[in-house]
């Protein structure tokens, strides 16, 4: 049986990574599912290419106004959720001292008052026992050089999961926390990095990681569908980190 069948689904920054693949996992499980992309040209990208699959919304989740939208048109087209997966993010590593006002400013914008407000404006819309998969980091509770910025964003992530659990009743909804170790992801190419310096990393990221290899966005999608699904249904304020032992050892 589909473990998604007859639910409705949004994933922000679903056009790509992470978010893409859980789209389609999510699909295949049965669910309608919205996904969110967040410029014009990634939103035409998504459209053209993901438009039978998927409902596509252009939206910036740093944008209050953009939020509105997207839940005036799933309240329209839908009704309500079942499952959220706060996907949207941005990353970008760099040494404090080089830690620019408009860096900071990038960073929690998407990944903290983004996915703040992702959360709290759909709570009308969601339906009793539905999930809500917070997107967070292995970094979130493992320091990395030039990671500080990025670090507290994601650790604010693992925060509102426990405030949330602890605020809204289970009946209404779950809320949990996948936390990833390195995935190959585009966005695992845009953070500020040249390609020397992305090959060096990569590299040493393997080497520090126990399974010796990066993680793929398929093996993020499960845990993600396992958090969505009642296969989890005893899971409250938890955080799975899927990082291949890279912050459990």
């Amino acid at each position: 049986m589909n473990k998604l069948q007859g639910k409705t689904a949004l994933v922000t920054g679903g056009n790509s990574g992470i978010g893409l693949a859980t789209a389609k996992l999510f699909r295949e499980q049965g669910a309608k599912v919205i996904v969110t992309a967040r410029s014009p040209e990634t939103y035409a990208k998504a459209k053209k290419e993901y438009g039978d699959l998927f409902d596509v919304v252009q939206t910036d989740v740093s944008k209050l106004e953009d939020l509105d939208r997207l839940y005036a048109h799933i309240k329209s087209k839908y009704d309500g959720l079942d499952v959220i997966f706060a996907n949207a993010g941005v990353a970008a590593f760099a040494p404090s001292t080089d830690s620019t006002a408009e860096f900071f400013d990038r960073h929690f914008d998407t990944n903290v008052r983004g996915l703040y407000f992702t959360v709290t404006k759909a709570l009308p819309l969601l339906r009793p026992g539905s999930s809500v998969v917070l997107n967070a980091s292995v970094v979130a509770s493992k320091g990395f050089d030039g990671s500080s910025v990025y670090s507290a964003t994601k650790a604010a992530v693992r925060s509102f999961a426990r405030s949330w659990t602890a605020e809204i009743p289970a009946e209404k909804a779950r809320f949990n926390v996948l936390s990833p170790g390195p995935i190959e992801t585009p966005i695992f190419g845009k953070m500020g990095l040249t390609a020397e310096q992305a090959a060096g990393f990569t590299e040493g990221m393997k080497k520090s990681i126990p399974a010796r290899r990066l993680g793929r966005p398929e093996e993020m999608a499960n845990v993600a569908l396992f958090l969505a699904s009642s296969d989890s249904s005893y899971l409250l304020g938890a955080d799975i980190v899927a990082d291949g032992g890279l912050g459990q050892i």
